[in-house]
């Protein structure tokens, strides 16, 4: 009996679903007709950004600031440029005068094989007067460098050329131009000095050396032509006993015998012999008292260098003695200091 009721009752949801869909499409229309106007006014404004700058030129427009700010801010200005000018002034002036900028000068010329070149750099450090330590250290570079070049027939300021004459022989050129006949024979490699001949052209080293010994330091400074030339470690006397003054080099002898004070001599190579490789008499000049007995000379010691341990003598390891035997001529000049 319900279910003959249900289908009795009139059906109505046909007409609600046709109202629903006559919404649907004019909710669309609606939609699809302000979309397309916010579109068109979107590409209308990207337009706008995008068009060329040269289609809207820009007017600068100057602005006008208060007196008082302006001369405000032309003093500052003044201020700053001068404080600019003035740092710039001070890096010029310390630049040129930097001592390690100067030794990396002549390291690099070093390097590059231009001995001579980086000589006259290093010597120009020193005369800067750097400090303590890159003094060692120049001196230590300076000093090899100055051997290296004198033993060789490499440029130096000091050589001069020498043309052979009949007659001469080494001996008589090395003291013609004040230096040892060692000197002449290593910075030419004679291989032969006894054998020379007219016309032949040899670099002879002509710088006036000298030496100066302090007591307080146990050093030797050796000089060229009043400049460095290198830096040993010596051993002075004990109980001060090594004479300060003025001397000359008056002889100079190869493994030398000994004189001992009780008159007996030592010959080289015995184990008595004090005097090491080398021995180079020294004789007071000017105003200081005659000493007899001085010198300089090696030893077998070498614990012995830097410290006041000898008898009063001034001595320096065996090899060390021996370049400055190559070095010095008679004569020399020897300035012993406290």
């Amino acid at each position: 009996m319900d279910g003959l009721e249900r289908m009795d009752k009139p059906r109505r949801w046909p007409l609600w679903s046709g109202v629903g869909v006559i919404f649907l499409l004019v909710a669309g229309l609606v939609w699809h007709y302000f979309h397309r106007v916010e579109s068109v006014e979107l590409s209308s404004d990207v337009r706008n950004l995008t068009e060329p700058v040269r289609d809207k030129p820009v007017t600068a427009h100057p602005i006008t600031l208060p007196p008082e700010t302006t001369a405000s801010l032309s003093t500052e200005g003044r201020d700053v440029s001068a404080k600019t000018n003035q740092q710039s002034a001070t890096v010029d002036q310390i630049a040129p005068s930097s001592d390690t900028g100067v030794v990396s000068s002549a390291d690099a010329l070093l390097a590059a094989g231009k001995k001579d070149k980086a000589r006259e750099q290093y010597l120009a450090a020193l005369d800067a007067k750097p400090d303590e330590r890159l003094r060692a250290r120049i001196e230590e570079t300076l000093g090899s460098l100055n051997v290296e070049c004198i033993r060789h027939p490499w440029p130096m300021a000091e050589k001069q050329e020498v043309v052979i004459q009949e007659g001469d022989s080494v001996k008589a050129i090395a003291r013609k131009s004040g230096t040892t006949v060692e000197l002449v024979v290593k910075g030419n490699e004679l291989k032969r000095p006894d054998v020379i001949r007219p016309g032949q052209r040899l670099k002879v080293f002509t710088g006036k050396m000298a030496i100066t010994v302090s007591k307080a330091r146990n050093d030797l400074l050796l000089t060229a032509n009043d400049r460095f030339f290198k830096r040993y470690r010596v051993g002075t006397g004990r109980y001060d006993k090594t004479p300060v003054g003025a001397f000359v080099i008056s002889e100079r002898i190869p493994e030398p015998p000994w004189w001992r004070d009780d008159g007996r001599i030592v010959p080289f190579g015995d184990k008595e012999n004090i005097l090491g490789t080398r021995w180079m008499a020294i004789k007071a000049t000017n105003n200081t008292a005659e000493i007899k007995g001085y010198g300089i000379h090696g030893t077998w010691d070498n614990t012995s260098i830097g410290k006041a341990e000898s008898a009063g003598c001034i001595r320096l390891k065996n090899e060390d003695v021996e370049e400055l035997f190559e070095l010095v001529p008679v004569g020399t000049p020897v300035v012993i200091e406290e």
